[in-house]
């Protein structure tokens, strides 16, 4: 099975082990007793743990983790804000982390004089997409450990309403036939000429642009032809987002694609474009629950806010997810918008004892019985290896929509490549264009020029 697919800022958890043999004879001990105190000298793992709000459960993983191995795991927990800081005071110790996290490939950039090469570990081999991984040459350094996805959300108990509508103007039978953006625009123009029948106010929820909830937009949206320009710049097999992080520039190439999509949203809503400027991403999660619509854009985080919303109508399921289709060539081959800023590395400075030491302890997490428990379960993650079957993943409904989308065969993930974006400025000022396009009073030249100047200033500070 394969992981074919890949926030807005890194979710940074960092898993810091550090092991040591005993220390020897004290004053007056001799050979011998040193020798005894070396065998019988327990490992410890320094796990050095990033979320606060986290940290109870990795104590629990610790005191599991010992009883079932005799291995000590001693947790800290970083300060808020402060994990490069903590990490850098702590990677000088002489008991020094021996597994940290890495933000991608700009982390490793970093931190690569203290990233072992992990491509002969089983954990890289239970990775479902080995595509995700953080490379440099032939070595792997970093191997992702949670990961999110987004897309378009859709309530499929509507979908199948419309479907079975005589009037239907479409031949679309099931969503299997909406493979790329000519489909999709073709069912939802339909859709929103029948809505009444259908019981729905508009095909998509409010394009949410006021201040602060443009991020679907500027960020999510934008990543879909960003990646597709710099993975052209890459040399299609390339590293996509390391070519953003080098381009001082922008075409923005594929700007027509990004307005194919941004104007289906907004032409077929359950608001006027005239009051997007007031809608937030809450007001068109409620739309969704409520049975508003049939279709938003957003990601598998959004399941607290559809199940949170009060007179909620969807059921589990029948929240299902498609891709985000703009009209790219091959876009019928188009995954969900896959990724993760959350990479383990182990420290290459250390012993090969401590190295081993450390690598066990990660397999152990998300391949034993205990470690995939905490991981589904109180750590939350979606954890992208082979290892969890169906009823050791994530039970919300658009966690395993992800899943689902991860394990489709031949289907190629649009990689997070938003990490790339220059600054949160650069975001703000795409959405400040969108906001001035969808109420009429800029065209779309303009969106197109402004998000280019904004990208090259940005970038040129």
């Amino acid at each position: 099975m394969k992981f074919k697919k890949l926030l807005a800022i890194a979710l940074a958890t960092t898993l810091v082990a550090s092991a040591f043999v005993g220390c020897g004879s004290k004053e007056n001990s001799d050979d011998s007793t040193s020798t005894s105190a070396n065998k019988s000298t327990e490992t410890e793992i320094y796990f050095l743990n990033f979320k606060p709000e986290i940290a109870d459960v990795y104590k629990k993983i610790a005191e599991d983790y010992e009883a079932e191995t005799g291995v000590k795991v001693k947790v800290e927990t970083a300060a808020s804000g402060t994990y490069e800081q903590t990490l850098k005071s702590e990677i000088a110790k002489k008991d020094a982390p021996t597994i940290f996290q890495i933000n991608g490939p700009v982390g490793y950039e970093s931190w690569k004089d203290y990233c072992l090469d992990l491509k002969d570990t089983e954990l890289y081999d239970h990775l479902l997409d080995k595509s995700l991984a953080v490379t440099s040459g032939d070595g792997i350094y970093g191997i992702p450990y949670a990961v999110e996805g987004y897309g378009i959300i859709y309530n499929d108990e509507i979908m199948q309403k419309y479907f079975a509508l005589e009037n239907k103007a479409t031949d679309v039978e099931s969503m299997d036939d909406i493979n790329n953006f000519d489909k999709l625009k073709e069912v939802v123009e339909d859709m929103e000429a029948n809505k009444d029948e259908l019981g729905i106010e508009g095909v998509f929820a409010s394009t949410s642009m006021a201040s602060g909830n443009a991020w679907r937009w500027e960020t999510h949206l934008a990543n879909i032809p960003l990646y597709y320009e710099f993975k052209d710049s890459a040399g299609g097999d390339g590293d996509a987002l390391q070519a953003g992080l080098d381009a001082n520039e922008i075409e923005f190439k594929y700007n027509e694609n990004f307005k194919n999509i941004y104007d289906l949203y907004t032409d077929n809503s359950v608001s006027e474009k005239g009051v997007l400027g007031n809608k937030s991403v809450d007001d068109a999660m409620a739309e969704f629950a409520l049975g508003d619509c049939a279709m938003v854009q957003n990601g598998n985080w959004a399941w607290s806010q559809i199940n949170g919303i009060d007179g909620n109508t969807v059921k589990e399921e029948n929240i299902k997810f498609m891709p985000i289709y703009t009209g790219m060539d091959g876009e019928e081959n188009q995954g969900l918008c896959i990724g993760t800023e959350n990479y383990l590395a182990i420290n290459s400075q250390v012993s090969e004892e401590k190295q081993q030491a450390s690598i066990d302890f990660i397999n152990w997490l998300f391949t034993s019985d205990t470690g995939k428990a905490y991981v589904t379960g109180d750590l939350g993650f979606i954890a992208p290896f082979d290892t969890f079957n169906d009823d050791e993943k994530p039970a919300d409904p658009l966690s395993k929509e992800v899943i689902n989308w991860m394990e489709k065969e031949d289907v190629e993930t649009v990689k997070w490549t938003f990490q790339a974006f220059p600054s949160q400025n650069f975001k703000d000022t795409f959405a400040g264009a969108l906001l001035e396009y969808v109420q009429g009073t800029q065209d779309w030249d303009y969106v197109v020029q402004t998000v280019k100047d904004s990208w090259k200033s940005e970038k040129a500070e």
